[in-house]
């Protein structure tokens, strides 16, 4: 009988949890492939760089699976499980990854799987009988193992099967991250996030920005980097503006490829860049064209220009920026 290969496939989201986990797989021996699996809702920071360096540091190798078109189809408007505080289906989220890392487990000839979560760290995704649900769902009863719980969570068949030592995991339930530091302080693990944000889709102001735009149109991949940056207001006919806050929003704005947008920039005055729906009637138009000029130095006696891709329109902007209240998302 042929030995069964040491390999094990993480989900990896870049943060300390999942890199400890990692690393106390490696630390026996076990290769890990890092997977980090990208729904297009995560940190709007380039986060690449930092996750290359935490798996540098534990050993591992870094893997990253696109799966932005499967998960619209599959989770975001349908989950089975519901939705959390906000627009987050967490469930049935999780339970989609897991999907995932066991079919690549199966192409990579690993013999199971693992994950940064702890018991009880969140109180609606991370319980018990979520935790279980998860595994349900995904047909991953038995293959996944969560190192740093382990102890606390029924024998895995790596566990039982003798690939790893579960003498070696942590039992950790709850929020406390007392241990985790612990654990970072031992290996000499630099550089690491501190817990907290993630997922956009957990965010109480994206969710409602989620929710505005799936009341008026589809909701397609190219959509996502739109919903990420800039000031989100809906015009008084139904069309979307958005404008940039700053240099680095700007900058994110203009280089979106959506044909279901104009970009929106002023002529002759510095200011911000924008988005409008390419639907927009002459009335929203005339808004959005004052709304751009309205966060600009623009004075009211003076003569604008704003562009509308290729075409330009001639506006005042508005005496206050509060009259932008009246048509704010966020």
């Amino acid at each position: 009988m042929s030995e069964v290969k040491r390999k094990a496939i993480a989900l990896f989201s870049g943060g300390l949890d999942s890199t400890l986990a990692m690393k106390l797989i490696i630390d026996q021996g076990i290769d890990v492939i890092a997977v980090n699996i990208s729904t297009g809702f995560g940190s709007t920071k380039d986060r690449l760089e930092h996750m290359q360096n935490m798996c540098k540091q534990v050993g591992a190798e870094l893997k990253i699976v696109d799966i932005q078109n499967e998960y619209l189809q599959d989770v975001l408007f349908s989950p089975k499980h519901g939705y959390g505080k906000h627009f987050n289906p967490c469930i049935d989220c999780h339970a989609k990854m897991f999907a995932v890392a066991k079919r690549i487990m199966e192409d990579e000839g690993a013999s199971f799987l693992i994950s940064g979560e702890v018991m009880g760290q969140r109180p609606m995704s991370q319980n018990k009988d979520a935790l279980q649900t998860v595994l349900n769902e995904s047909n991953c009863d038995g293959l996944l193992l969560r190192p740093m719980s382990a102890k606390a969570l029924a024998p895995t068949i790596a566990e039982i099967n003798g690939l790893v030592d579960r003498e070696k995991l942590e039992g950790i339930v709850g929020r406390s991250r007392d241990r985790q530091l612990e654990l970072a302080k031992e290996i000499g693990l630099e550089d690491f996030e501190s817990p907290g944000g993630g997922c956009l889709l957990t965010d109480e102001n994206f969710g409602k920005k989620m929710v505005d735009f799936i009341k008026y149109d589809t909701f397609e991949v190219k959509d996502i980097p739109v919903m990420k940056f800039g000031r989100h207001f809906r015009l008084s006919d139904g069309a979307k503006l958005v404008v940039g806050r700053n240099k680095e929003e700007n900058e994110h704005l203009q280089n979106i490829d959506n044909d279901k947008f104009y970009h929106l920039k002023t002529i002759g005055i510095p200011g911000p860049h924008g988005l409008l729906s390419k639907n927009a009637n002459e009335a929203d138009k005339e808004i959005a064209a004052k709304a751009m000029l309205t966060y600009t130095k623009a004075k009211q006696d003076g003569v604008y220009k704003i562009a509308f891709d290729g075409e330009e329109v001639t506006a005042l902007p508005f005496e206050s920026r509060e009259v932008m209240q009246a048509y704010t998302i966020l």
